[in-house]
This record gives C-alpha cells, sequence and structure tokens, in this order.
C-alpha cells in the first residue's frame, strides 16, 4: 500500500511545542519508526503550515495513493476549503489527532473534514497514526 501522512499547521513542532499535550517526540523521529513499524507499505510524509500546500498535495495523491492519514491540525476546525479537498479526492482519508479534543476549548470540537473521512481518530497521541495505518490495511483487505 502507498500510504501518505499528512499534518496541517504547527505540526513541525511537536517534541517542542506543549509537550504536556503533544509529547516529547518529534514526528520525524516517529515516522522513522513508522516506517519500520510497516515496512511493508510504501510510507510518504509531508507537512505544511500552509492551507494551499495541503490542498495541493491531497489533488496529487488522493487518485494514486491507497490511502491518506492527515492530520490537518487548526484547520480541522475552520476549513471548508479541505473538506472539499478531501471530498472530491478518491483516496480513502483517515483524520487523525494527538489530543483529545472533546477535552479542549469548545471550538476544537467541530470538524469541518469529519464526515469525509472514512473514520476519525483522537485523543491516542501519536498511536493515532499507528491505529488509522491498520484501519487502512484492513479496508484495503476487505
Amino acid at each position: 500500500m502507498r500510504i501518505l501522512i499528512l499534518n496541517g499547521p504547527n505540526l513541525n513542532l511537536l517534541g517542542r511545542r506543549e509537550p504536556e499535550i503533544y509529547g516529547h517526540q518529534s514526528f520525524e523521529d516517529f515516522f522513522k519508526e513508522l516506517q519500520k513499524q510497516f515496512g511493508q507499505h510504501e510510507l510518504e510524509y509531508f507537512q505544511s503550515n500552509h492551507e494551499g500546500a495541503l490542498i495541493d498535495k491531497l489533488h496529487e495523491v488522493g487518485f494514486t495513493y491507497d490511502g491518506i492519514v492527515f492530520n490537518p491540525g487548526a484547520y480541522t476546525h475552520t476549513s471548508i476549503a479541505l473538506r472539499d479537498a478531501i471530498a472530491g479526492i478518491e483516496s480513502p482519508v483517515f483524520e487523525v489527532h494527538i489530543s483529545n479534543l472533546a477535552k479542549r476549548e469548545e471550538f476544537r470540537q467541530i470538524s469541518y473534514v469529519k464526515d469525509v473521512c472514512v473514520g476519525s481518530i483522537n485523543g491516542m497521541g501519536l498511536k493515532g497514526y499507528e491505529v488509522a495505518i491498520e484501519e487502512l490495511q484492513n479496508m484495503e483487505r476487505a
């Protein structure tokens, strides 16, 4: 399987940004672990703080990749454009959030992308990415 791990704004600061919420590990280090754990798959990683770059990446891979694991960050709660980009592609997209959105500020409990994703995981820390990849594997087998 070809799977894109797509991270939105501020996730480039993982390991340094609010470690009490997001942990102490950088995503680049975690991605190396994912590549080892899921060595049978071709994993690609892309992160941007720019909404348009995220949309462009979804358009670029959304008709050829077997799945996308997407943490839109704060754009989850604001971006109809990302929602429309996900709705417009064929690759299944799985939404992931490191923190538990239900226990955060009220505005973070709204997801504009959830209804166009094949699933959503939040509150599991970085483990949520692993679970999302496993779910995409299960979909492929079904």
